[in-house]
């Protein structure tokens, strides 16, 4: 079993790990046992009551964060010319085709978001095998697949995410930064939570949503009372 540094030994004294807490106490214990020398990110872990190799209980939507991700999101629009001047102007990182094309069919990956046309599809649909993996293949459902590139490279920037349940039937998506006050930290929370009771399967049987936990880079979870949050 690996030792316990004294950094977790030193954050799991200052709160009780066995303890579920309200929604806003556990944002406000996060920021304070977040240590790392940078502005660490915040995640939430939703476990649902769904079983994910049935199509009908595959939860995935997107939502957008009142106050952001506090990421600097890079965004790459693959369009055809009249498209990409559309997403330069709206604040797209990179914008083309076929020379980026190209460039992911060798590998390379290095943006966190990839968004493009219906008129393209049949290019970026070669390059599943590369995107597929990472989570950046675009998506009609996800909006990352659109006629209108500026309002979705805008929707992204200003904190739009998306998300989907995994094999083990947990939802995991950024609330924000360690230095994010702890209110919009809750909000953000909030926001996601809400957004998953609606999209709860009618297939789904027993309690839906099962648990709650937050947690910032290299600290503990906190765990949430899922009975203290305003979802179904």
């Amino acid at each position: 079993m690996a030792q316990m540094t004294k950094k977790r030994k030193a954050a799991l004294a200052m709160y009780d790990a066995t303890k579920i807490y309200t929604l806003d106490e556990a944002t406000e214990i996060v920021k304070k046992v977040s240590n790392t020398k940078f502005d660490g990110t915040v995640d939430i872990a939703v476990r649902l009551g769904v079983d994910p190799k049935k199509s009908t209980e595959m939860v995935r939507g997107t939502v957008s964060l009142p106050h952001g991700t506090g990421r600097d999101v890079r965004v790459l629009v693959l369009a055809d010319p009249a498209k990409v001047e559309e997403a330069v102007a709206a604040g797209a990182d990179m914008a083309g085709l076929d020379d980026y094309v190209e460039k992911i069919k060798g590998g390379w990956t290095d943006v966190d978001v990839i968004i493009c046309t219906p008129a393209v599809m049949a290019k970026v649909g070669a390059l599943g095998r590369v995107l597929g993996p990472r989570g950046l293949m675009p998506n009609p459902k996800t909006g990352t697949v659109t006629m209108d590139v500026a309002k979705a490279v805008k929707d992204v920037k200003a904190g739009k995410i998306d998300f989907k349940v995994d094999k083990a039937g947990v939802i995991h998506a950024v609330i924000g930064k360690a230095s994010f006050d702890a209110a919009k930290l809750s909000e953000n929370a909030n926001e996601i939570l809400l957004t998953l009771a609606k999209l709860k399967p009618s297939t789904a049987k027993g309690a839906y949503i099962r648990s709650i936990s937050i947690s910032s880079t290299m600290s503990p979870s906190v765990l949430v009372d899922t009975r203290t949050v305003q979802v179904a």
